[in-house]
C-alpha cells in the first residue's frame, strides 16, 4: 500500500446471487453443518477474481492507527446493520482513498445465518441521516464499488455534477420525508 490509510476487503463467494458485482457465486453449502470445505478448497484456484473497488464490508484490513483514531465501528449503529459503510465514511472523511477488494483473498459468506437471528437496527436511515446521503450513493460515487482496479489504487473526489447531483438531491428529499 502506497501509505498507512487503506481499507481492504476479501472477496466473498455466497452461495446465491443476489446481483453483487464484488462476490463470486458459486454453492458450497448453505450453513456450517452443510458446508463443503473439500470441494471449496479444491475450487478456489479457478474462482479468483480480479481486484475491484469500492471494499468496504468484512473481513477487512485497516491500519490499527486508523481504527483507534476512527473509534472503529460506531456504537450507535449496533448490532451492525450499515457499521461497516459507516466506517468506511469515516475513512474517507479523515482522507482515505484507497478502498480496495483483493480479489484473490476468499472468504465463505453464508449469508444471512447471524444476522437473521437479531432485531436489526435501521442501518439505512441511520447512515442516511448521520451523513447526509444514502449508502447507494456512497458506494457509487465515492468508492465506486465493484468497478475494476485499473490504474492509480487511490480514486479521487467526485465531482459534484449531473448524476451525482441528483443523486444527493434524491438523499435529501428522503432524509427529509422518507
Amino acid at each position: 500500500m502506497p501509505g498507512d490509510l487503506f481499507m481492504l476487503s476479501g472477496t466473498m463467494i455466497e452461495p446465491v446471487d443476489t446481483g453483487n458485482p464484488c462476490v463470486i457465486v458459486q454453492d458450497f453449502g448453505r450453513s456450517a453443518e452443510a458446508f463443503r470445505a473439500e470441494e471449496l478448497v479444491a475450487a478456489a484456484p479457478r474462482l479468483v477474481r480480479a481486484d475491484w473497488r469500492g471494499a468496504t464490508w468484512p473481513p477487512t484490513l485497516v491500519h490499527r492507527d486508523w481504527w483507534n483514531k476512527l473509534g472503529g465501528y460506531s456504537g450507535e449503529l449496533s448490532p451492525g446493520m450499515s457499521s461497516d459503510n459507516d466506517f468506511s465514511m469515516k475513512l474517507w472523511d479523515a482522507g482515505c482513498r484507497v478502498f480496495l477488494g483483493v480479489g484473490d483473498s476468499l472468504v465463505y459468506h453464508f449469508l444471512q445465518k447471524s444476522t437473521g437471528k437479531v432485531v436489526k437496527n435501521d442501518g439505512r436511515r441511520q447512515f442516511l441521516n448521520k451523513w447526509r446521503m444514502t449508502q447507494a450513493t456512497f458506494d457509487r460515487y465515492f468508492l465506486r464499488r465493484g468497478q475494476p482496479v485499473s490504474g492509480p489504487l487511490a480514486v479521487s473526489e467526485p465531482e459534484r455534477t449531473g448524476h451525482l447531483k441528483r443523486a444527493l438531491l434524491k438523499s435529501r428529499i428522503k432524509r427529509a420525508f422518507g
